[in-house]
């Protein structure tokens, strides 16, 4: 049994990939077409790169309906059940808040009251319009804006993983970032591939180099399934001796008060 690792930055973070298999070129080979896979889906999602689609529709979808490409379009379809399901806690169109706490310049800031609402008055994706007859988008008011960060890397582990499947490899692990992760099949000799959980207080002990580690928030094991998380503690910054996460509560444009840091 061969063993390949590949790994590659995108996507402001680091994908890193094991493959089990008998061919260390159909590994290689295979493993790097879905690098390849998230990279072409970065230049497509990105917020900030001007040749991506969501930078288009950004610049546009306020003055004009634009059209996008098919898959694209279904997955702002998803992104929009996923806010219908959860109540408008997952919302794509949170980028304002994000703008508005400082978070895109990473020099966080805790807004006034006023810029707040302000904000907040462009997110809901009720704002959204999809024509699904010729995959449109329209923003119904100016200032809207779309951030598919929320969903952008499940979606390009996601379709890598598809990738990999279709070049028949059976064992492999995928994550991007640590945050999210894809199982195909197990590794050799093991019922699942094992996924610990950081827990917070390593993660803090870490940023402040201080001793001390606490067990894992919690394990599991993972065969022919996905798992992603999001965890505060990788983004903050400190005001008035209060630390504020980059998860943001579109409901009510604050940080949660409960996330574990």
């Amino acid at each position: 049994m061969i063993t390949v690792t590949l790994a590659r930055q995108a996507m402001a973070t680091r994908f890193e990939l094991v493959l089990h298999g008998e061919s260390e070129a159909a590994l290689r080979a295979a493993g790097e077409e879905a690098l390849d896979e998230i990279d072409r889906l970065e230049n497509e999602l990105s917020y900030f790169r001007a040749t991506s689609q969501i930078f288009r529709l950004n610049q546009q979808a306020a003055h004009q309906s634009v059209r996008v490409s098919p898959w694209l379009f279904q997955l702002l379809q998803k992104a929009r059940q996923l806010s219908e399901e959860t109540g408008g806690t997952f919302d794509p169109t949170v980028a304002p808040l994000m703008q508005c706490w400082g978070f895109y310049t990473r020099e966080g800031c805790v807004p006034d009251a006023v810029a707040l609402a302000r904000a907040r008055a462009f997110v809901g994706f009720s704002l959204v319009a999809l024509n699904e007859a010729d995959s449109t988008v329209r923003f119904q008011r100016g200032g809207v804006q779309l951030d598919l960060g929320s969903i952008g890397k499940g979606y390009a582990v996601e379709r890598a993983g598809e990738l990999l499947r279709e070049a028949g490899v059976t064992s492999a692990l995928l994550h991007g970032g640590t945050s999210t992760v894809l199982a195909i099949g197990t590794p050799p000799d093991a019922a699942g591939w094992k996924i610990a959980l950081e827990h917070p207080a390593n993660a803090q002990r870490s940023q402040e180099c201080a001793g001390g580690v606490s067990p894992p928030f919690a394990a599991v094991s993972l065969r022919d399934e996905s798992l992603s998380i999001s965890a505060v503690w990788g983004k903050t910054f400190t005001a008035a001796d209060k630390s504020y996460g980059h998860v943001i509560d579109p409901r009510t444009g604050q940080p949660p008060e409960r996330a574990l840091l």
